[in-house]
């Protein structure tokens, strides 16, 4: 009966969570807010697809809770005295999940692919590579066109993670629907919008560390649906907590919360390329940002538990360029920069997610755009549709989450360089290129830091996009689930997770 009554309370349709028994001890049920894209380290570009790939593929390098590198495939190091090339020394008696070992062929192979292969996301994020030399077994030397300093950050990420050349000559173009990597699971099924799953992978390097044989990871949009399934017992971890069930998780005594800030950005992206758009007038995006109030955003939607910023970093970053801070609201601005462009009136299609928060964030903007003059038409979609609808241009505006990188290079050059694989707006400005390739072309901070302060001169004056907020990730999960570290890359570390 109790059972009976948790399944009507967490809802028995409810994405195709079954209430049949409880789940097996050792199977860990994960909530997350989307579906991923493809499972391929070289063609993904979601927030999403990073949580399952953190379970199925080791990286070069991983990051500590401090976003310092840490070794992980690869145990050490060294850059040349020249920036131009990093040597790396891969860790030994590593095994790929279809018995392959991974050695210093597979490593050029993995990173030859992520700059060749016809769509691949990371090409743009590596692109300084020139070449990559076998030295040894366990020893790759990747040569770079010119000094790179992003590169140990790329590695720390898709780019580092490594896949069987055997697997993915085998399947090819359907490398994603049975990935093959070096992670402490390996890959059993996947059914799109209901169920990722993956097991235990029993030769995985550091299988003394991994405590839970099965993960299934279950993508439910509703944050709400989410909870209550947490609470039934129907899930043991959630990601994106909504921030306005806080209270309501600290007050449960069976369940734990973790947060910590992101290290992205939530933005309105523009596309002024769309023909007939008023968003195609500077004056006109200038308008939209200052009829905007941020923090008024974060306390309505957000229950303040996010910060308001207006960079590609939030304010509390060392990388931040304090001499550009969170302008203020100013709606007589805003009516009179739309007076300048001749547009008093302009009609925009701001697209959003169709998730818990990002509609109420629209309606937000909307009213407050509305009182500057603006008629802003809400246009909600699943992720992937937004995706798509970026990637050909079939946008106005859109609100565009992006979870964020270590290196700031991470949160900028793919959205920002001419021709840069995720420039949705494409957007492409010599002064902006320049401090790009400035800030990707030394390790020093100082040169590094005006490089950030030339890039902020140009992009907040031209507004391909407004930033608006940086997130806190918010997780909360089952008093039975010990072990958790919360890190600033919203991914789970799921060495020394148990399950109790």
């Amino acid at each position: 009966m109790l059972r009976l009554a948790a399944c009507l309370l967490a809802g028995i349709a409810l994405h195709g969570i079954a209430c049949a028994g409880p789940a097996a001890a050792q199977t860990l049920r994960y909530g997350m807010m989307e579906d991923p894209d493809a499972l391929d380290p070289t063609l993904a570009r979601t927030f999403a697809s990073r949580m399952v790939f953190a379970a199925l593929c080791d990286k070069l390098v991983d990051i500590g809770p401090d976003l310092k590198p840490v070794p992980q495939l690869a145990t050490s190091w060294e850059l040349a005295p020249d920036e131009k090339a990093l040597t790396m020394h891969l860790r030994p008696g590593v095994l790929f999940h279809d018995g392959e070992k991974l050695d210093a062929a597979a490593a050029k192979y993995t990173i030859e692919r992520h700059m060749k292969l016809p769509g691949s996301q990371r090409r743009s994020e590596i692109a300084p590579i020139g070449s990559v030399d076998v030295v040894d077994d366990l020893t790759f030397r990747i040569n770079l066109k010119q000094p790179f300093a992003p590169l140990l950050a790329q590695f720390t990420d898709r780019a580092g993670m490594m896949i069987s050349p055997k697997a993915a000559e085998r399947l090819g173009d359907k490398f994603a629907s049975a990935p093959v990597c070096a992670g402490p699971y390996k890959f059993v099924e996947r059914v799109p919008q209901d169920r990722i799953v993956v097991e235990r992978f029993p030769d995985y390097w550091n299988k003394g560390a991994i405590h839970i044989q099965r993960i299934e990871f279950r993508p439910i949009p509703d944050a709400t649906v989410r909870l209550t399934n947490l609470r039934a017992g129907q899930l043991d971890l959630l990601e994106r907590l909504a921030p306005t069930d806080v209270a309501q998780v600290k007050r449960d005594a069976k369940l734990k919360l973790e947060s910590t800030y992101e290290l992205g950005f939530l933005e309105v992206l523009f596309n002024p390329n769309k023909a007939g758009s008023p968003v195609a007038d500077p004056k006109v995006r200038a308008a939209f940002e200052a009829a905007l109030d941020r923090n008024a955003i974060n306390q309505v939607v957000y229950n303040g538990e996010f910060l308001a910023g207006n960079q590609w970093v939030n304010p509390k970053n060392p990388n931040y360029v304090a001499e550009y801070p969170i302008p203020k609201r100013d709606v007589a601005k805003a009516k009179a920069l739309l007076a300048e462009a001749g547009k008093p009136n302009p009609q925009i299609t701001l697209t959003v997610y169709a998730d818990s928060d990002s509609p109420r964030t629209g309606q937000v903007i909307q009213a407050m755009a509305k009182e500057a003059g603006f008629d802003v038409k809400i246009q909600a979609v699943d992720f992937t549709t937004a995706l798509d609808a970026a990637d050909k241009g079939n946008y106005e505006a859109q609100l565009y989450s992006w979870s964020g990188r270590s290196d700031p290079d991470g949160n900028t050059f793919s959205f920002l360089a001419c021709k840069a694989a995720l420039n949705y707006p494409k957007y492409c400005s010599p002064e902006a290129d320049a401090a790009l390739q400035a800030e990707r072309g030394t390790v020093d901070p100082a040169k590094r830091k005006a490089a950030w302060k030339a890039l902020a001169d140009q992009v907040l004056k031209d507004r391909p996009g407004i930033y608006i907020l940086h997130r806190k990730l918010l997780w909360a999960y089952s008093q039975k689930l010990t072990g958790f570290v919360p890190y600033p890359d919203g991914l789970v570390r799921f060495t020394g997770l148990k399950l109790n």
